[in-house]
């Protein structure tokens, strides 16, 4: 599966297709932190309010990677597509965050 295929959604079905298979669930997941100096860099940007960028790509970052994670997880079992797709985190640990991507892998084909 390609790691930019297009069917993926949050639905649990695709329009225009038809689920011929299911693989059950298939998931990414990823543990991160921020590096002493970019919690220090975030510090200093919340001081003048905003967006706080550092975290915004940090978080960006951990959701692309455990997409792509569960986009080969599903490829690996033969699906052409994902459904169901939903992102969890948990802080497991001060400044530790658990990214979850999960979803359902399936086969489609043209309805």
């Amino acid at each position: 599966m390609s790691m930019t295929h297009p069917l993926t959604t949050t639905a649990f079905e695709l329009p225009g297709y038809r689920i011929v298979k299911s693989f059950g669930v298939v998931r990414g997941i990823i543990v991160r932190s921020r590096s002493i100096v970019g919690n220090i860099g975030a510090s200093i940007q919340s001081i003048f309010g905003g967006n706080i960028t550092l975290y915004t790509s940090l978080c960006e970052r951990a959701r692309e990677d455990t997409f792509n994670q569960m986009l080969a997880h599903a490829g690996q079992l033969g699906a052409n597509a994902v459904i169901g797709v939903r992102y969890d985190a948990t802080e497991i640990a001060p400044g530790i965050t658990e990214v979850l991507c999960y979803g359902t892998a399936v086969l489609v084909e043209n309805a």
